[in-house]
This record gives structure tokens, sequence and C-alpha cells, in this order.
């Protein structure tokens, strides 16, 4: 059942008072003294449901959760001219949107095009055809598909990145078909973007990861595991259930952060996958406020 947005100005109002004032213009201070590196953003595929029923409104909440850059997925039908406008109405700016393979497989310049109109710093493609049943044969189909994309997208100023969602790290060889990614990709153009749930979900180390590929890692989507939720997993798939607000979880988000800090990584964005975004997304901005690392 959704919550009415009546009901979760109310339930939060008190939440929403706590936040730093334009959370997003600069990194957030915890308790510590220390600092995320980058700004702090939203996945705009949080809200999806609620932009495909108002965009308007719910890019007016987006603003009120004290968000002032976001991540898109697609072009939501509108004409990059279009799409920028009724961000600005509402104080957003996009750096950053996801596009589908097919896409960067088909017409890579026309993503550049794209993106480039929208004024974006990073492009990035979200999954794989095969999903889970990724093989060699795929992998390489995708390592040539992220090259070529990466330098179309490079001579537009844009960073690309790909996004794993865990059927990427089944073993492979002497590694996972992700180090065969990192591996045979094109460092000057093929950047990657770590979700901590994803990388969790497989049964893989965020921190160990980050320390192995470095400045390969340019972003960051935030979000937690319920505890308990089983890991070791390579479907790429998991319950609404199973995504909690920030600090709620299973995750040791602290020790992320602190290694992400160290790297540079550059943004980070929330991304909530639950049944109720709208009633999470202020708790994991409190918590990003308050957390110690």
């Amino acid at each position: 059942m959704s919550i009415p947005i009546f009901a979760l100005k109310s339930r939060f109002k008190t939440v929403l008072k706590t936040l730093p004032l334009l959370v997003v213009f600069a990194a957030l201070q915890s308790a510590r003294g220390e600092t995320l590196s980058g700004p702090v953003g939203l996945q705009l595929e949080s809200v999806s449901g609620a932009l495909k029923q108002n965009m308007s409104a719910t890019l007016g909440r987006v603003h009120n959760f004290g968000f002032k850059y976001v991540e898109l997925v697609g072009d939501y039908n509108l004409s990059p001219g279009a799409l920028t406008a009724e961000l600005r109405a509402h104080d957003l700016v996009a750096v950053s949107a996801h596009f589908p393979y097919a896409r960067f497989r088909d017409d890579p310049e026309g993503v550049a095009r794209e993106g480039a109109a929208l004024g974006l710093k990073y492009a990035g493609c979200p999954s794989l055809p095969q999903h889970e049943a990724l093989d060699e044969n795929g992998c390489r189909d995708a390592i040539a598909v992220f090259n070529r994309a990466g330098e179309a997208l490079a001579k537009q100023g844009i960073t690309f990145f790909y996004h794993p969602h865990g059927y990427e790290f089944k073993p492979h060889g002497d590694g996972t078909f992700f180090d065969q990614l990192m591996a045979e990709t094109k460092p000057e153009f093929v950047h990657f973007q770590m979700d901590i749930f994803w990388i969790v979900h497989a049964g893989q180390d965020p921190v160990k990861l980050l320390q192995k590929y470095g400045n390969r890692w340019v972003s960051m989507h935030l979000k937690d595991m319920k505890k308990g939720t089983p890991t070791g997993r390579f479907n790429g798939h998991a319950d609404k259930a199973a995504f909690v607000p920030l600090g709620r979880g299973q995750i040791d988000l602290p020790a992320a952060f602190h290694e992400a800090n160290k790297i540079g990584i550059q943004w980070y964005f929330i991304e909530d996958e639950s049944a109720h975004p709208e009633a999470q997304i202020p708790l994991s901005l409190n918590y990003l406020r308050v957390v110690k690392w």
C-alpha cells in the first residue's frame, strides 16, 4: 500500500528539519569531521512510479528532500531540452544518466550527443543482455561495446561507466567476469559505478573492490540491505523488502565510505528500491548526516 504524501510530510517533518542545509552542494559532514569525497544526489529510478504519474510534482518533492543533483534513467519520453527545463524548474541538475545496453551497442554517438545536450558529466550502462546467463562470449561482446561507447562519449566530454548488478561476479578463469571486464576495457574510456547493495548481494566486499580497482570507480549508489538477506547470489534480483534505509541494514557502510574517500569517489547517489522510497529517503539522508567512520 502506498503512503499518502500528506502523511509522509507529517511523519517526517521533524526528520526533514534536521537535514543539513543544501545537503548536496558539498560533501556531507560526519560526526567525526570526515566528509564524503563528492556530492550526494538521487537516482530518479527511486521514484520512477511517481514520475510516471506526475513528473512535476515528484521532482518538486525530490527538491524538497534537499537534493540538487540527480541521476536519470533514459529520457522519460522528453527531448533533452524539455527534460532539462523540467529539472531546472525544480532547481535540479542531471549530472549522470543510465541508458540501455542496446543504445550503447547500436548508437553510442547518439547517446553521446543526447548526453551532451542534457549537460551530463557521466553516462552509464546498468546491465548486460545475458544477466545471470553471462558467459565468455557475452563478456567479450560487452568489452567491445564499452570500449567503443567510452571513446564516443569522451569526445563529448562525458565519462562512460558500467554499473554491475552482481551476476558479473560469477567465477571465471582465475577470477570473475567482472575482473575480465576491468582487465580488458580501456581505463581511459571505461569506468565503473559501484552499487554497494548489489556488490554485497553477490558476496563481494566493497572495501576490497575499491582498494583493488581504485580510480576506475567514479561514483557509488548508496543503499542498505535488510539484516538476514542471503548473499553470494549472482542473479541481480532481490525482494523490495530487502532494501532498507541507510544504516538500518547489514552493510558496513562506514567502512565503504572510508575507502571511497581514500580513492576520491566523485559522486554518490541514493537509490531506494523499496516499496516506500519516499518514506525511506529522508531516513537515509539523516543517516548520512550523523554517521561516523
